[in-house]
């Protein structure tokens, strides 16, 4: 069926930029816009329903292209015990930190899994967010990966979201494995990538690139590997230290390379060239209270897109609104409140490889996208927390949230 939506003012996000129409009409069927321009040029014949908008701003459908969203217990005990002094070691040693996240999603069914990030999800869903990236990371072996990969992948059909299945097996080393870090990447390789990607579980591979988790030399042998799979690659990259994992990244052609804090202007030459999209993290630089900002003027300077997300996870980003993260992005990070709407619409859909069909409103893309009842399109990036009047359409059905 074809339907007209009209009454509203259009920021189609073209280019990265607002690239507003005014006294807008867009025009919907099977799931994809079929003509979208000022209001006084529509020409579609045969639409067979009319929205009215009230005026609304409209702006694609958001895009959160880097959660944990799926995992098992619950962090704050370890929240509160560091904001009274305890030491991010001490509670390491208790059994804490991501160990403890570990156990807990082993320990969970894949129905509690579910439930527990369906809330999540929904809390995103309710903020705008019409597709999202969820990575698996908890689990650290075949049978905990999968189980963490089939809840994502439920998520998607069950709630009326996109989702994207990132496999993030090289997050953490698990504790069989201890002490032999080389030979849980070549499990990996060998046993757990082929099998997940044969399952028809996995859309991308991701790896956590620091002194702490895994080295350059390990996520390379996990990159080709994914090459010889035909999975596209994203890396968790200089976060903490300068280990040059986004220009890794970008040797594989990588979609994304995230967080970036550490990243050099050499970095940044070298995801440009390559078309990796630079993944900002404001809330885990929030909440671990970080003082090294990721180089905006770099990226800015060599064309890199720039895009956000909530990083939404238990341990250093609980974040459950990516519309916070436009504030953040543009308090904390330094970004006009149009660089960070792009950073949740185009530039997000192509740090997830979609951005030929997401991300932007345009003849062909998909028809996903949100009525905001505000004055102007920076209002999304001004408001502190709340909930918006909006209405949500995703395939070009009007979702209830």
């Amino acid at each position: 069926m074809k339907t007209l939506w009209q009454h509203c003012h259009v920021a189609t996000m073209a280019e990265g930029r607002y690239s507003i129409i005014e006294d807008a009409a867009i025009v919907t069927g099977g799931g994809r816009i079929l003509w979208i321009g000022p209001r006084a040029n529509w020409a579609v014949e045969g639409t067979e329903q009319t929205v009215d908008l009230g005026g609304a701003w409209v702006t694609p459908g958001l895009i959160d292209c880097h959660t944990h969203a799926v995992f098992g217990g619950n962090r704050s005990g370890e929240f509160e015990q560091r904001l009274q002094g305890v030491s991010y070691a001490e509670i390491a040693a208790q059994g804490g930190g991501i160990a403890s996240t570990v156990r807990a999603t082993r320990a969970a069914s894949e129905d509690m899994l579910f439930a527990s990030a369906q809330q999540r999800v929904q809390a995103l869903m309710r903020d705008g967010v019409t597709t999202l990236e969820i990575k698996s990371g908890y689990g650290l072996d075949l049978a905990n990966e999968r189980k963490m990969l089939r809840v994502a992948r439920r998520l998607g059909d069950e709630l009326g979201i996109t989702v994207r299945a990132t496999c993030l097996a090289a997050h953490a080393l698990p504790p069989e494995y201890a002490e032999r870090s080389d030979d849980y990447i070549a499990h990996i390789c060998n046993d757990m990538l082929p099998a997940l990607a044969a399952e028809g579980l996995v859309d991308a591979v991701d790896a956590f690139c620091e002194h702490l988790a895994f080295s350059p030399a390990q996520v390379e042998r996990l990159f080709i590997k994914a090459q010889q799979l035909g999975l596209p690659v994203k890396l968790h990259a200089e976060q903490l230290s300068s280990l040059h994992g986004s220009s890794l990244a970008a040797r594989y052609q990588a979609l994304s390379a995230d967080h970036l804090e550490f990243m050099t202007e050499e970095d940044a030459m070298a995801m440009a060239a390559a078309g990796t999209v630079a993944v900002l993290l404001p809330g885990a630089f929030y909440f671990l209270r970080e003082t090294q900002l990721p180089p905006m003027d770099a990226l800015r300077r060599h064309g890199v897109k720039v895009a956000l997300a909530s990083d939404l996870n238990p341990g250093t980003s609980p974040g459950l609104s990516l519309r916070l993260m436009l504030n953040m992005g543009c308090t904390l990070m330094r970004m006009t409140p149009e660089e960070a709407l792009a950073g949740v619409t185009t530039h997000a859909a192509h740090a997830l490889g979609m951005g030929s069909s997401h991300g932007t409103l345009e003849t062909g893309k998909a028809a996903d996208f949100v009525a905001w009842q505000i004055e102007r399109p920076a209002d999304l990036a001004y408001w502190l927390g709340g909930d918006l009047p909006k209405r949500v359409v995703r395939g070009g059905h009007e979702r209830d949230i």
